[in-house]
């Protein structure tokens, strides 16, 4: 029997997973993760917190992960207490959990494209309608407080840093934005901690906003990409509401550990930030030289071209061992911020594959 042949929802027939290339190649730049592994360090913390819970692993986890939502409190700063910290399998749990809570049959998620491409999938799927909403010429959104207002959806996604675009949004944009709403505002911050000095977060926002959301990730700056953890800051009610729609003992034991000593240890991931946003403006300063359009980035990957055939230049840098995004508007490709050593290797590759 082919999927066409089984009983699909109607509204999923058409969809493609989504999935990055997972391919062996010399130099993966594809997917924004944190290039470099855990310290020795955290190694053995991680190892140790592993081994002090896996005598316990015969009992479900802590429901509401108690400790580990302190933790990230403490870590957001910004006088949040646990209470208006929660967590779960990823931002995309985080995202599914909203949508189930805000979203579902008969109610509308608007988000500005090109954007990230899992928010309209994971719309889809929770059955809310997708509305896609438009970016200025610079992918800012000047308008989107208008468009907001115009269509009156249920749940609005704002991605600051943009993904693919690695752009920015000011707190007036967002502000503009949230008082439009009538619905939920979900501002997605997963590459916040690479932001350029001086770009605020939208967690300076959170009093008296009652339906403003923002989520984070370990994923990246925490370099925690396989850990799966992804969390959220927002008015104590949003997590009474999402309390209705996780699944039971949602977080396992061993990932709570595991965020909980990558945590403690934080200094030793976030070090690298500050390597790889030195890294990345290298490469903007780079690429423009080389007579390409780069968008500002304040993420860990850059979004650069414009190229009559993506496809083909994405395809020659990956016969040279070089995996980047083919992903974004027209034209454009996206290549994750790694070492030094893959950075060069970009380099070389493109340089080659363009005749610079």
């Amino acid at each position: 029997m082919t999927l066409a042949e089984l009983p699909l929802r109607d509204d999923l027939r058409g969809l493609s997973p989504y999935g990055a290339p997972q391919l062996d190649v010399p130099v993966k730049l594809n997917t924004n993760e944190n290039p470099y592994a855990p310290s020795e360090r955290l190694r053995h913390a991680i190892t140790e917190a592993i081994a002090g819970v896996a005598g316990t692993l015969n009992r479900y986890p802590d429901r509401d992960a108690v400790d580990l939502r302190k933790d990230l409190a403490d870590y957001l700063g910004h006088g949040l207490p646990a209470g208006q910290v929660w967590a779960a399998n990823g931002s995309n749990e985080i995202i599914q959990q909203l949508l189930q809570a805000f979203g579902g049959p008969g109610r509308t998620a608007l988000g500005f494209e090109p954007s990230y491409s899992m928010h309209p999938l994971i719309a889809r799927v929770t059955g809310t309608e997708w509305a896609e909403g438009t970016r200025d010429d610079g992918y800012a959104l000047s308008t989107a407080a208008d468009q907001v207002r115009a269509l009156r959806p249920d749940v609005v996604f704002v991605t600051s840093p943009n993904n693919p675009t690695g752009t920015s949004e000011s707190l007036d944009v967002i502000e503009e934005i949230c008082d439009a709403a009538t619905g939920m505002v979900v501002v997605d911050e997963a590459y916040a901690e690479f932001r350029r000095d001086g770009t605020p977060s939208a967690l300076s926002l959170l009093p008296g906003r009652k339906r403003l959301v923002v989520t984070r990730t370990m994923s990246k700056a925490f370099a925690a990409a396989g850990t799966r953890l992804g969390y959220l800051a927002a008015d104590p009610d949003v997590i009474d509401a999402l309390l209705l729609v996780r699944l039971p003992y949602h977080l396992s034991t061993v990932t709570q550990a595991v965020a909980r000593a990558a945590l403690a240890l934080r200094a030793e991931p976030l070090a690298t930030v500050e390597v790889l946003r030195r890294e990345r403006d290298a490469l903007v300063t780079w690429l423009r030289g080389q007579g390409l359009t780069v968008a500002d980035s304040d993420a860990n990957f850059v979004l650069f071209g414009v190229f009559p055939d993506r496809g083909a230049v994405w395809q020659a840098l990956l016969d040279k061992g070089v995996l980047i995004r083919n992903t974004g508007p027209a034209g454009w490709l996206r290549v994750t911020v790694g070492t030094p050593s893959e950075m060069a290797a970009f380099r070389t590759a493109l340089t080659e594959v363009l005749g610079l």
